[in-house]
């Protein structure tokens, strides 16, 4: 196993119920052995009601180290001798430590300090006549006892604080995680927004150039069928290039790498454009930056779908007849000014809004301004400014 995916061998719960189960079976099992050699009965009592309380020590550490203590200080006041169970004081103490709050882990530590000194006492007292260095062996048994209670403390508290530390990572990762989930449905919801865009652009303006075409080639197909053909042709073009941006785009979709792809629309794209819709039908008074002018990609890009979006808009809202006027100049910014002399402020956005929404929000990406309404004597006109 990879040392930076191994992970730290802990007990589950069940593991720490029979754990416990074991530990105070281990501490039990002189007991009998004590009482058939002749240990008297209070000793062996005693001892038992030390370990006992052990069975609750994570769940309740608090109330068994109560047990546990009381128990140690009924030894001292009924007996003179230690006994085997007193090592179930150190584990109390540790339990309280590790599992409750550090208040009462140094209440538990100032008790069994408290209780070295008693029990060193009593025992120095109980073994030594006036004549021995009762003095030394009392240190000496005071402080052994005291490391113990001491070390048996730093534990618990070690433990304690190094499972809230974890519990802090997990917490931290776990706000993480759901940061940067809540970060990529954003981002998700800003791209659906984008491709949503381009797929309006692309799908609106090669679809209306398709049906003012399609109207027209019906009707010339009877009168003058050489047009007819030409507009056919017009329109084949026409969704052969519309189909391309719609693959191009539903591949950066996919993420495919050997999806079929071209650059995006640049200022020199700007009069092809025109031309296609003067094609359509709609007569266009166009004037254009120069060929070679260049402007950063994402002005081109947003340029480009702005004066396709209110050309589009011209054909399908417009009315029969309108025609319309297409400026563009570069200067310390771009500004676009398309207009129409039809009906289309009268007329709904077929595209449900998304058309003058999505170039507002194009436009307002780069810092710029934009403009749209009717306009005085019928018509219709969209303005926009581009910072560079």
């Amino acid at each position: 196993m990879d040392l930076a995916t191994r992970q730290p061998w802990r007990l589950g719960p069940r593991g720490r119920l029979w754990f416990d189960r074991g530990l105070v079976g281990l501490l039990l099992a002189p007991a009998p052995v004590l009482l058939a050699v002749g240990t008297a009965w209070l000793d062996v009592l005693l001892a038992v009601a030390q370990i006992v309380p052990l069975w609750w020590r994570r769940r309740h550490s608090v109330e068994a180290f109560g047990a546990v203590a009381a128990a140690s200080a009924l030894q001292a006041v009924l007996i003179d001798q230690p006994l085997w169970s007193q090592l179930a004081f150190p584990v109390a103490t540790y339990s309280v430590a590790r599992y409750s709050r550090g208040r009462w882990g140094l209440l538990a530590l100032g008790v069994g300090i408290a209780g070295a000194a008693v029990a060193s006492l009593d025992w120095v007292r109980n073994w030594y006549d006036d004549t021995d260095p009762t003095k030394a062996a009392f240190v000496s048994y005071f402080l052994t006892i005291s490391v113990i209670v001491v070390a048996a403390w730093a534990l618990g508290t070690l433990g304690r604080t190094r499972a809230a530390y974890v519990d802090a990572l997990v917490d931290r990762n776990e706000q993480l995680r759901r940061d940067a989930a809540q970060q990529a449905a954003l981002a998700a919801g800003e791209e659906r927004a984008r491709i949503a865009r381009e797929m309006h652009d692309v799908v609106a303006h090669g679809l209306s150039v398709i049906v003012v075409q399609a109207d027209g080639a019906r009707y010339a197909a009877e009168q003058d069928p050489p047009v007819a053909a030409k507009t056919l042709a017009t329109i084949s073009e026409t969704a052969r290039e519309a189909l391309t941006e719609m693959r191009r785009t539903l591949g950066l979709l996919r993420a495919d790498d050997e999806a079929e792809t071209r650059p995006q629309p640049r200022l020199g794209d700007l009069p092809a454009l025109v031309d296609e819709t003067r094609a359509a039908g709609t007569p266009v008074r166009a004037t254009l930056p120069a060929p070679e002018t260049t402007v950063p990609d994402g002005v081109a890009l947003t340029t480009y779908r702005v004066v396709q979006e209110a050309l589009s808009n011209v054909r399908k809202h417009a009315g029969p007849g309108a025609a319309a006027t297409v400026l563009v100049a570069v200067g310390d910014d771009v500004s676009v000014e398309v207009g129409d002399d039809g009906r289309g402020a009268s007329a709904p956005d077929d595209g449900g809004g998304l058309g003058l929404v999505g170039m507002r929000e194009r436009v307002a990406a780069h810092g710029g301004r934009l403009e749209t309404g009717p306009v005085a004597g019928g018509g219709f006109r969209v303005w926009a400014r581009i910072p560079l």
